[in-house]
């Protein structure tokens, strides 16, 4: 079966980023190399990548030829000029049949999202590891996670050490 994958921020070719994010890579080469080593030791051919924002810095496609997985871009501030090779690309995108709750993703935190109220979560990535989670919510991009995409397991192991959404209203019922 294909696992599900989230993860922002790769900033592929962003020479920049190594430096305003004390990433531990000597070069903007060695962490193109370390980004997609990780990426297809953990994400196989037939999985689902949900990459929120800031994938690379120009264009995706020398990235995403070497990927493995089906990408689905959630468009970040640095995602310009969109080419060919995604999925399919999304500002927001909301997936309610992966998890116990709908997920909300942007590139982009939200103090409140959609259905948070009822208990959603949302990730997100833009903060490089810099805004702490937010009820339900934390941040998915790869300098909080060793560089690599976190699984859908993994997530859910998060949600549950989080307290519950500040506006819950009530936890929705998970339908089967």
């Amino acid at each position: 079966m294909a696992d599900v994958w989230f993860t922002a921020d790769t900033h592929w070719g962003h020479a920049n980023i190594v430096k305003f994010c004390a990433r531990p890579f000597p070069s903007v080469r060695e962490m193109n190399t370390a980004l997609t080593e990780n990426w297809n030791a953990r994400v196989k051919p037939g999985d689902t990548v949900y990459h929120l924002g800031d994938f690379s810095w120009g264009d995706q496609r020398p990235y995403l030829k070497h990927l493995n997985g089906a990408i689905v871009l959630i468009r970040g501030s640095h995602d310009k000029n969109i080419k060919p090779g995604f999925q399919a690309v999304h500002d927001l995108l909301v997936l309610r049949d992966v998890a116990p709750v709908p997920i909300v993703l942007c590139h982009y935190a939200f103090r409140i999202w959609p259905s948070s109220h009822y208990g959603a979560w949302h990730l997100y990535g833009h903060s490089h590891c810099h805004l702490p989670p937010y009820g339900k919510s934390f941040d998915v991009g790869v300098d909080c996670h060793n560089y690599a995409p976190i699984s859908l397991d993994e997530v859910v192991e998060i949600m549950e050490t989080l307290p519950d959404n500040p506006n819950l209203v009530r936890p929705r019922t998970p339908t089967l």
